[in-house]
């Protein structure tokens, strides 16, 4: 019997070697992929944080996202890499451009409220996917996003979509939102992020590229009334069911 992540299976049986985990804006996705990642000892691959880099380069050298092909060609003639923590400052990893950190420049208020458009780009999300893919065809991969089970990564093999009430996402991403606030002076009020994230639930939905939706063999979770150990113990008696 080996054992994976605390995981017992017979060595016949391997775990999946792709994990998509998809899900709405807040429903937990980024940090219930990160424990599980860590647990199997698997790349943890947040696809959002591409479409956060690829938005805010662009806010920075054009100030505004009118023109659609200067923001393609923006993000391909970038070379992105996501990276393990490298400062101690509660990131779940690290992202560069071209070798500069814009790590902390990616939950800015004016990126959170344009990643949507940007991420609903035709052409973007081709660019970005291809990359995205790329690293997850190497296996051994826990990858989370809005379409990772439909488009990114369709042959993996356990797909999660998670879901949540829009009040309690507003209510997780608020916390963060007063985190950060004491360490970088950041403020936001609920109010506004409820109507962001009712905002991005619909263009997310309702755009004509890769619409936010479960694959057809992923799993439901609703994590409302869960908190992050126990969405991960519900995944994990996923994997034991597989194994």
């Amino acid at each position: 019997m080996a054992n994976v992540g605390g995981l017992c299976k017979p060595d016949f049986m391997p775990l999946p070697s792709i994990i998509a985990i998809d899900g709405s804006a807040a429903s937990g996705k980024s940090a219930v992929g990160k424990r599980l990642a860590a647990r199997l000892d698997y790349l943890f691959y947040d696809t959002g944080v591409l479409y956060r880099a690829a938005t805010f380069l662009a806010l920075r050298a054009f100030g505004s996202l009118a023109d659609a092909d200067q923001v393609s060609m923006l993000a391909l003639q970038t070379h992105f890499e996501i990276l393990a923590p490298t400062v101690n400052d509660g990131r779940d990893c690290t992202v560069t451009a071209d070798l500069e950190d814009i790590t902390l420049g990616l939950r800015r208020p004016e990126v959170e409220a344009n990643v949507s458009p940007v991420s609903a780009m035709p052409r973007v999300r081709r660019i970005l996917t291809a990359q995205m893919r790329k690293a997850g065809l190497r296996g051994r991969v826990v990858m989370v996003g809005r379409d990772v089970g439909t488009v990114i990564l369709p042959e993996a093999q356990l797909k999660i979509y998670l879901t949540a009430s829009v009040e309690a996402r507003a209510q997780r991403r608020f916390a963060e939102a007063q985190a950060r606030r004491d360490t970088r002076g950041e403020s936001r009020s609920y109010d506004d992020i409820l109507a962001n994230l009712r905002e991005r639930d619909h263009i997310d939905s309702t755009r004509a590229t890769a619409p936010l939706r479960a694959a057809d063999d992923a799993v439901r979770l609703d994590t409302t009334h869960l908190d992050l150990e126990g969405v991960v113990a519900e995944i994990e008696q996923l994997l034991k069911s597989k194994t």
